[in-house]
């Protein structure tokens, strides 16, 4: 089956309409079911909560086939036989792993009962880098089931970091000619965004992608998708974006949600705090971290946000692109220094002169 995003009637998806069609599936007609998330997108998904009988579960519908989901299946199992705390997909009432109402696939799992990461607490943040370590040590030979989607990553970082570099200087253009309040903002922190896109180039461009380690990835290692719960164990769910890639994408895409914030802000004692966690159980190379510093310096959202601005300039919410453009660009001078301390930190830990 080749499922695509479809329209549906809202009413579709209501928690009545789910319990009718659904739940009877698996034997939880009669169960309460509330509505946790829904988003009514190309990718449309819905979340709900689910309880009976002093048990709790998660009825989520997907977005992606059945090919793609027996991959997903295929990377929960293989985590859970190797002791990774994940919730397994639960069988329906025909010991299938998924049920199909209306060209839509819904998955039912245990539900995970404890706190999300949190990115302030110290324990959090050590159990979660090195557990991200421990699963890419017991992922480097995964092999999904048969008959499961090609899922792999393997991109490569230079070529599109590159494409969206130039992306910024021909945006600048575009804002010069429009002069709104948006392209002053942007015209008066493009300096730094193109210091911080040169360097982030001018590493890649050193870097060896046969010399990356790759394993099954979870793609979306965020604290909303890490729980801790009362026994302070780790559980990782939401598998939707899993694949084969590079190990050091998932550990980047963690550590550039982690710096970005507020309350972390660049700080560079904190990116090394985490560097040493994953390192006790999984060595970083150099080519490891230049990925990193090439995934981390350049300037992901002042790229994307202008580039959907100028899409969208004639009936977007003007107002809504400025706050975030603003956000966006606040810290850039942290993260210059952060890209200096940490090119010293590759050399000093490498003994290698970078010469960028």
């Amino acid at each position: 089956m080749s499922q695509v995003a479809n329209t549906y009637n809202i009413d579709i998806f209501s928690e009545e309409n789910i319990r009718k069609q659904v739940l009877p599936k698996y034997d939880l007609t009669d169960a309460r079911i509330v509505n946790i998330k829904f988003k009514d997108t190309d990718k449309q998904r819905a979340v709900y909560k689910v309880d009976k009988n002093n048990n709790s579960f998660c009825l989520k519908k997907v977005y992606f086939n059945e090919n793609e989901l027996l991959f997903v299946y295929s990377s929960i199992e293989w985590l859970y036989r190797n002791d990774i705390h994940v919730p397994r997909i639960l069988p329906n009432n025909s010991k299938g792993r998924f049920v199909n109402y209306n060209d839509m696939l819904f998955i039912l799992t245990p539900w995970i009962e404890g706190d999300k990461c949190d990115y302030d607490n110290k324990i959090h943040l050590k159990k979660v880098c090195e557990t991200l370590a421990i699963i890419h040590n017991k992922c480097n030979n995964f092999v999904p089931i048969k008959n499961s989607a090609n899922r792999i990553g393997y991109k490569d970082l230079y070529a599109e970091v590159s494409k969206h570099f130039d992306n910024i200087l021909v945006t600048s253009n575009l804002a010069f000619k429009h002069k709104d309040r948006f392209s002053k903002i942007y015209l008066d922190n493009f300096d730094f965004a193109v210091d911080l896109a040169t360097s982030s180039c001018k590493m890649l461009t050193t870097l060896n992608l046969d010399n990356l380690s790759i394993s099954l990835c979870h793609n979306d290692y965020v604290n909303k998708n890490i729980i801790i719960d009362k026994q302070n164990e780790v559980w990782l769910i939401d598998f939707d974006k899993c694949r084969m890639d590079f190990s050091i994408h998932d550990f980047a895409y963690f550590l550039r949600r982690l710096m970005k914030r507020e309350e972390t802000n660049w700080d560079f004692k904190i990116a090394v705090q985490c560097f040493n966690y994953y390192n006790s159980y999984r060595k970083i190379n150099l080519e490891d971290y230049k990925f990193l510093y090439g995934y981390l310096i350049f300037p992901q959202r002042y790229w994307k946000i202008s580039r959907d601005y100028y899409r969208n300039i004639y009936k977007c919410n003007k107002s809504a692109f400025i706050g975030i453009l603003e956000k966006s660009t606040r810290h850039f001078k942290e993260q210059i220094e952060f890209s200096i301390l940490f090119k010293n930190y590759i050399e000093n830990t490498f003994k290698t002169n970078l010469d960028l």
